[in-house]
């Protein structure tokens, strides 16, 4: 039906209702609700190589309340529901999100204070939609440090948000919060009582597979505190002073209150290593090994050749200039014999 109206449609598979459009060529979006998930479908037979046929984003709402584990059930229902099997080896994490509100009325962003590394870009903006542009008002509505590939932070007026797109869920949530704490309720009318900042912290692919090797649930569960413990490490916001070694500036209060709330919120899913950690460990042993045996067959082969000791060091330096020639007149390119050694190997 959507492809020959191209309208967007309302359809209820096995359960599962879903609000559909067509995203452009062969591509489809299938939207679950506000306390689900957007789901896009490629055509399995003209999508390109190597991309997956299915990307699945949860919604904010849905991970607010019901966290990891409320978006994983919601993913199992609906690939059920879809009647489309697959395994845990298919998976692969391209991003994840970790935010933190805080009602701080007083502050206002401000780019010097961020400390992050080296070639870090980062942006200025002075709206809710304006995300590239350079302050130009009196008030920084928010700052966006690094590339949403790698490592990203977002500092923003939430409150302005909620207000100009109406996402009145978050009120609820804050309000839910403060009564917990035997505190008043937002009025949103009133901006020095009600000014909330989003800590925004983003991670996507490069961190997640490459430097953490996380693809699926159970790899979520068990590092991403790891990961976002590292992230607040990594990119800091602090209080400037005139020592010119930035990484000795004081933590903001409000960034050490960000590094309290991961490590709370998130200390059931660390486990203490960074794989990279564990990767290089391992590099380093077969690198010692390999040197091992090296040296202990340089040594064979000086017996066989009768060396003394006294000439050993000698004969190294000849014999590997020999090894050199050996190398050079064989018949595989040194290229390709590499390659093919590394392919042993997976430390990387």
């Amino acid at each position: 039906r959507q492809i020959k109206t191209n309208a967007d449609s309302v359809l209820t598979l096995n359960g599962v209702e879903l609000a559909v459009r067509r995203t452009g060529g062969s591509a489809f979006s299938a939207h679950t609700g506000e306390y689900g998930a957007e789901w896009y479908f490629l055509d399995p037979e003209s999508r390109a190589p190597n991309n997956p046929g299915i990307t699945v984003a949860f919604r904010a709402f849905l991970l607010a309340t019901g966290g990891l584990k409320a978006a994983q059930d919601h993913f199992e229902t609906c690939m059920e529901a879809f009647g489309i099997p697959y395994v845990e080896t298919q998976l692969r994490v391209s991003r994840v999100d970790f935010a933190v509100d805080i009602l701080a009325p007083w502050f206002e962003p401000d780019r010097e204070a961020l400390v992050v590394p080296p070639g870090t870009r980062i942006r200025e903006y002075t709206g809710a939609d304006e995300t590239e542009t350079h302050c130009t008002g009196s008030h920084v509505t928010g700052l966006r440090a690094g590339a949403i590939g790698n490592r990203q932070l977002i500092i923003y007026d939430k409150r302005a948000e909620v207000i100009a797109k109406g996402k009145k869920g978050w009120l609820k949530i804050w309000n839910d919060a403060l009564a917990e704490m035997g505190k008043p309720p937002f009025d949103l009318k009133d901006r020095d009582q009600s000014l909330v900042w989003r800590f925004e912290l983003r991670m996507g692919s490069k961190q997640l597979r490459n430097k953490w090797d996380m693809r699926s649930w159970a790899d979520l569960d068990a590092m991403i505190g790891d990961a976002f413990s590292d992230f607040t490490n990594r990119i800091r916001y602090c209080i400037p002073s005139t020592d010119g070694n930035r990484s000795r500036w004081p933590l903001h209060e409000l960034w050490q209150c960000v590094i309290d709330v991961v490590a709370d919120d998130l200390s059931s899913m660390r486990s203490g290593v960074v794989p990279d950690d564990v990767k290089e460990a391992n590099r380093a042993e077969h690198k010692r090994m390999l040197d091992s045996m090296i040296l202990g067959l340089m040594v064979s082969r000086a017996a066989v050749e009768g060396v003394k000791g006294e000439d050993f060091e000698a004969f190294m330096k000849q014999h590997l200039l020999m090894l050199k020639e050996a190398s050079n007149e064989h018949p595989v390119p040194i290229d390709e014999r590499i390659a093919k050694a590394e392919g042993k190997y997976r430390f990387r």
